[in-house]
């Protein structure tokens, strides 16, 4: 996965443009290729210890893992996809393979990876 390289971008993003206001959060999630299965309790010895390990900590706000797609999609990506423009990219690439997704119902403004 690109757990490892993710969070380490993160704490760069945060490190470099938290003085100009900038909020990084970090919203685990487990409906991308099930990658986040640990439990919110779990999840900062996770990191700490396994991906990226190496003693590794958020400088970042890291938020209880919720579901970013469905019926029980957290408010905040409901808001944000209602919000943002629809993508314009092919309408069937929502994800290269069906089977990954996991969520109901699906929408074409639903975040992919």
């Amino acid at each position: 996965g690109t757990t490892a390289r993710d969070f380490t971008q993160m704490n760069e993003l945060h490190s470099r443009y938290s003085s100009e206001g900038l909020v990084v959060l970090g919203v685990p999630c487990n409906q991308f290729g099930h990658q986040e299965n640990c439990k919110n309790e779990e999840i900062l010895n996770c990191l700490k210890y396994i991906r990226p390990g190496n003693g590794f900590e958020p400088k970042f706000q890291l938020l209880e893992k919720v579901d970013v797609n469905g019926k029980d999609a957290h408010p905040l990506f409901d808001y944000l996809k209602s919000s943002l423009p629809f993508p314009s990219d092919d309408t069937m690439a929502l994800m290269s393979d069906p089977k990954f997704i996991i969520w109901s119902p699906v929408c074409r403004n639903d975040v992919s990876w």
